[in-house]
């Protein structure tokens, strides 16, 4: 069996984020594997433990830099790595096109596994597009997989905590949640034996990908302001519940 793992390198949100010129950030700050690809990692080592004779490829669109990124997620257990090198962003449409022409490239996916989304945009596009540009079904917020012959049982976790579960014939695609797994974070040794491994570089140009009809572009980011104060209430609970009840009708307008 061989799968793909989609890995986006992104910044630590635990980092001091600065913004500049109104539209990027200061790059100056730690880079990682997004986290909930390190969950489809996991998941993906798991099946390739279950299924001998396979090989997990995780696959990123970034810039040099995001060599470390792949590193780390082979120190979590993919076996070889392939970084599709861009100098600038891309948007989702175009993130998609490319890693779908570096998989298809690469070899014959029975699987592609993914993040549902990234800390850092949290547009759930990107493996969407993905599936269809290679022509797969997908399904998304996976909690549960199980493969078996040549088709992929997956529970997806909806609204109001309901559950679906859906059977996709194989090659397909899902995006992880992170209630699928706890991730496997590496040994130093394994960190050690991940410096060895192959990661494969493509220019993004030498792809020669079609050119989209329609493009997203970002046009002004701003740090995120705090702007709630603690607010004291006291009295019996009668009070205390009717208070709470009138702040969440006419404050925050919920109820």
């Amino acid at each position: 069996m061989k799968i793909y793992v989609c890995i986006k390198h992104v910044p630590d949100s635990g980092a001091t984020i600065t913004v500049e010129a109104g539209c990027r950030i200061n790059e100056n700050v730690t880079y990682l594997i997004n986290p909930y690809d390190e969950h489809a990692v996991t998941e993906a080592v798991k099946l390739k433990a279950a299924h001998p004779g396979g090989e997990v490829v995780a696959v990123c669109l970034g810039p040099a830099a995001a060599d470390e990124t792949l590193r780390s997620a082979m120190a979590m257990g993919a076996d070889r790595a392939v970084l599709i090198v861009s100098g600038h962003a891309c948007d989702s449409i175009v993130a998609a096109r490319a890693l779908a022409a570096a998989i298809d490239a690469d070899g014959r996916p029975d699987l592609i596994l993914a993040g549902r989304e990234s800390i850092d945009s949290e547009g759930m596009q990107t493996h969407f597009r993905l599936a269809e540009n290679l022509g797969v079904p997908i399904a998304s917020n996976v909690v549960k997989l199980d493969v078996t012959g040549g088709s992929a049982v997956v529970a997806c976790e909806r609204e109001a905590g309901t559950v679906d579960v859906i059977r996709m014939t194989l090659p397909c695609a899902a995006a992880v949640g992170k209630g699928i797994n706890t991730p496997r974070y590496p040994t130093f040794p394994d960190i050690v034996k991940a410096r060895k491994k192959e990661v494969k570089k493509i220019a993004l140009d030498a792809l020669s990908l079609e050119s989209p009809r329609g493009k997203m572009r970002l046009r002004h980011l701003a740090p995120a302001v705090e702007e709630r104060q603690p607010k004291e209430i006291s009295g019996s609970a009668a009070e205390v519940a009717r208070q709470i009840v009138e702040i969440l009708k006419n404050e925050a307008k919920i109820i």
